[in-house]
């Protein structure tokens, strides 16, 4: 099943908004309801392809199928871009800038590197495309080529599984899903749950150092991989022989975050863990953010590290963001909310209770007050469901889009107000002013991430307006001393600030990279790096 085209997911998930946040809507941020009816797909001016017989018969040899290129109009525009705020309104109003001259469909890694000779020689560019699910303009390259999506959704199969070692190779286009339940079968899990799961693919969550919910327990994806293998247009590349190495430096760690820029990932070793007997999630409150942060930070410095872990300020808590079934419950009591903080275990029973008390007792030491398995239940049941709210923010006629970054514990109050400053004093100066939200999502012995939700009314301009929001919140976090992204990825929408935050040396450093990987600029222009 393909996404919905014009928002997220599947369009029977969705769910109209509760009167108490289309009256906050309304009364505090002066949202007005939409005045015309985005377009329907049948109503996009679609463009004929502009790729010839003899192209299209390439494209069609290159993955051993003429029904394995597709250039009709609904699977184009199905492909353009991804699913970020601007996105969605883009492609909502018509705008078809960046769709594809085809989509192609290539089977396996010999198809993938055939393709790619196929559009060395046609000239034409090449858009890995796994979920579809980029928020930061990784799908968009940039420049004037055309060209295609190369949706590796055919390449989904788990190839391996070593149980003695605990690994398992994956081919790229097995959305996350599968990949469980096939993993299942064999008695494993991933245990990688970003909020993107139900649509992302395996080839996506390495292509762009993907971070699951459940990272304090079980590490971000990319270190979970062990090996990947690479199609280039230069060739194949394959990584990792072992879990470590000091056989010169990790490349690995190279094509990691590399969104497509460097090459195809056509396969992925991952560590893999067997299914955890008992999985619990609990509530606490604290009364500020900082008293929060800090309780957090003590476990994840001195432990014991639940699987999950994460904390809402003020107003997310009060909205009921982290609980997106009981979104807008705060707001009719009327109560002081403090800070939610979402807590799980996962394991065997006897250690997941364990954990569960010694953690207890160190929440508690905190300032922490209980609130039992319900809020951390309901978490669990609906944390999926944000890029739904999402939708039916826009619909409803307001803006809402979210941003993140990360940064070492001591610079993360000083970040917090930082990028909460640049997008409330922008916004408001462009006459609509926000609703600000964050959480800390995942947390290091040496760090933590802050995960932005805004909302405010659209604007005569709602992307132009978002832009100039963007810009400031970027400039903040480069400022007080954050990353650019600690899990979105860089695309074009970071990637002027990615180019700052590496340096003049590590950006050459990278160039020769590609230049030596892919001459010709092939691999998705202007994603991570400017086009040539």
């Amino acid at each position: 099943m393909d996404m919905l085209w014009n928002g997220w997911g599947d369009p029977a998930e969705a769910a109209p908004l509760p009167e108490t946040v289309t009256g906050l809507l309304r009364d505090w941020l002066g949202v007005t309801p939409r005045t015309a009816a985005p377009l329907a797909l049948e109503e996009l001016p679609v463009p004929a392809t502009g790729l010839d017989t003899a192209a299209r018969q390439a494209l069609a040899d290159a993955v051993r199928g003429e029904e394995h290129v597709r250039t009709d109009a609904e699977t184009r525009v199905r492909h353009t871009r991804g699913k970020s705020t601007p996105d969605l309104l883009r492609i909502r109003h018509g705008d078809l800038d960046d769709l594809p001259e085809a989509v192609v469909l290539p089977g396996g890694h010999d198809d993938v590197l055939a393709v790619l000779r196929a559009c060395a020689d046609l000239g034409l560019a090449v858009v890995p495309f796994g979920g579809g699910t980029s928020v930061v303009g990784g799908l968009a390259p940039a420049g004037e080529r055309p060209f295609v999506a190369l949706d590796l959704r055919r390449m989904n199969r788990l190839l391996d599984v070593d149980p003695v070692s605990r690994t398992a190779t994956l081919e790229p286009g097995l959305r996350a899903p599968e990949a469980e339940a096939l993993l299942a079968g064999h008695g494993f899990t991933l245990g990688h749950f970003p909020q993107s799961y139900e649509w992302a693919s395996i080839g996506g969550f390495a292509a762009t150092r993907s971070s699951g919910q459940a990272s304090a327990g079980h590490g971000r994806f990319d270190e979970m991989v062990l090996g990947l293998t690479l199609a280039t247009p230069q060739g194949t590349l394959d990584t990792g022989r072992a879990p470590r190495s000091a056989a010169g430096p990790d490349l690995r760690q190279l094509f990691l975050g590399s969104e497509g820029a460097f090459g195809v990932i056509t396969s992925v070793t991952v560590r893999v863990r067997p299914r955890p007997a008992a999985r619990r999630f609990e509530g606490w409150r604290f009364a500020s953010f900082d008293t929060g942060a800090a309780a957090l930070r003590r476990l994840a410095q001195d432990g014991p590290r639940p699987t999950v872990l994460r904390l809402s300020d003020e107003t997310e808590t009060l909205i009921g963001l982290a609980q997106p079934d009981a979104i807008g419950t705060a707001l009719d009591g009327g109560q002081d909310a403090g800070c939610l903080a979402v807590v799980g275990f996962e394991g065997t029973e006897e250690d997941t209770a364990l954990r569960r008390e010694q953690a207890a007792a160190v929440l508690r030491d905190c300032g922490g007050t209980p609130l039992g398995e319900d809020p951390g239940q309901r978490w669990a049941e609906g944390r999926y469901s944000a890029p739904y709210l999402r939708d039916s923010l826009l619909d409803a006629g307001a803006f809402a889009e979210t941003l993140e970054t990360a940064a070492f514990w001591s610079r993360i109050p000083g970040l917090y107000a930082a990028v909460r400053d640049a997008l409330t004093s922008t916004l408001t100066d462009a006459g609509t002013p926000p609703l600000v939200m964050c959480h800390i999502s995942h947390v290091y012995e040496n760090g933590a991430s802050l995960y932005f939700t805004v909302v405010s009314a659209q604007g005569e301009d709602p992307v132009a307006h978002w832009t100039r929001a963007k810009h400031a919140a970027n400039e903040a976090i480069l400022a007080a001393g954050g990353t650019i992204s600690h899990h979105h990825g860089v695309g074009t929408d970071h990637r002027d600030w990615y180019l700052r935050e590496a340096g003049p040396l590590g950006v050459a450093a990278l160039h020769a990279v590609k230049r030596s990987l892919d001459p010709q600029g092939l691999l998705n222009p202007g994603v991570l790096l400017p086009a040539d």
